[in-house]
């Protein structure tokens, strides 16, 4: 949008001038009702982008300053300076001289929104800006005043150059990665102890949350060999009623124990990563319910 009507807009009204006039600000000649309109439309967006910015409606700000830009474009594409010259070149004058009004006006307009475009304007047209209150003025620009050679307002960003900065972006949080802190392993121990603990697969059939506790879930599991209750602290990490029929690898020789008055018979295996966060240890492919876990 920038580019196709702000940046449109000034590109014409600016290689016109120079095309036509050297560059140099024509006098304004004879005022037709189609030119008074458009003057009279300039003079009433000051106060309604004041209205906007003043209620923090910047969004809608800024639409009325791109609205200036439609406005010129209009214009030109109704006046046809491009043809008339041939004709009428005291009304060229005119339709130049109120569309670089217009351009110095969006330099007023914009600033606040996009500060380097302003400026870039600002130099182009060649003048040391004006005040806000200067906006809606239609003598921004005197008769006589030589203009900057133009240059394209807004550049067209080509897609491999959009890519490269990606590229850039994605190198640079890779180069930043600090590493998670790895838990150092636990002591050895012996190949018979890890053959006595029993795992096995099993899956969620019901769920909820613990009464009074943020961490606990109550679970009913379906072993393969029974039905068991376990309590367990994943409530911060899922809710009950996303976790029905979630396999899980359950240890199911665990001696039983109470937590907040439920019995708990096992315990399901999870991971934890260097923030805290747990995630299920659970076959990629389903399994069918008490298949061991070696």
């Amino acid at each position: 949008e920038l580019v196709a009507i702000l940046g449109n807009f000034i590109n014409r009204v600016t290689v016109l001038t120079h095309k036509y006039f050297g560059g140099k600000v024509p006098m304004l000649m004879e005022i037709k009702p189609e030119d008074q309109q458009v003057i009279d439309d300039l003079a009433a967006f000051p106060a309604k982008i004041s209205a906007s910015i003043e209620n923090y409606r910047f969004r809608e700000a800024l639409s009325e300053v791109m609205n200036v830009a439609r406005l010129g474009n209009k214009y030109l594409a109704e006046t046809e300076p491009w043809k008339v010259i041939k004709t009428d070149e005291d009304r060229v004058r005119t339709i130049l001289n109120i569309s670089l009004q217009i351009a110095a006006n969006i330099e007023i307009l914009i600033e606040p929104f996009l500060p380097f475009t302003a400026d870039k304007l600002m130099k182009m047209l060649n003048y040391g800006g004006h005040l806000w209150e200067d906006a809606g003025s239609m003598n921004l620009l005197h008769r006589g005043h030589q203009l900057n050679e133009p240059v394209l307002l807004f550049e067209k960003i080509e897609d491999d150059a959009v890519q490269a900065q990606i590229d850039k972006l994605n190198q640079s949080k890779a180069d930043n990665v600090v590493p998670a802190a790895v838990e150092p392993a636990k002591d050895n121990i012996q190949f018979e102890q890890f053959s006595a603990i029993d795992i096995r697969v099993a899956t969620i059939i019901a769920a909820e949350k613990v009464e009074k506790t943020k961490k606990l879930l109550k679970l009913t599991l379906d072993t393969g060999i029974d039905q068991r209750t376990v309590v367990s602290g994943i409530a911060e990490f899922y809710a009950p009623e996303n976790i029905i029929g979630q396999q899980v690898s359950l240890v199911v020789n665990l001696a039983p124990r109470e937590i907040k008055g439920i019995v708990s018979q096992g315990m399901i295996l999870m991971s934890e990563d260097a923030n805290g966060k747990l995630a299920f240890v659970a076959p990629i492919d389903s399994h069918s319910n008490g298949s061991i876990i070696r």
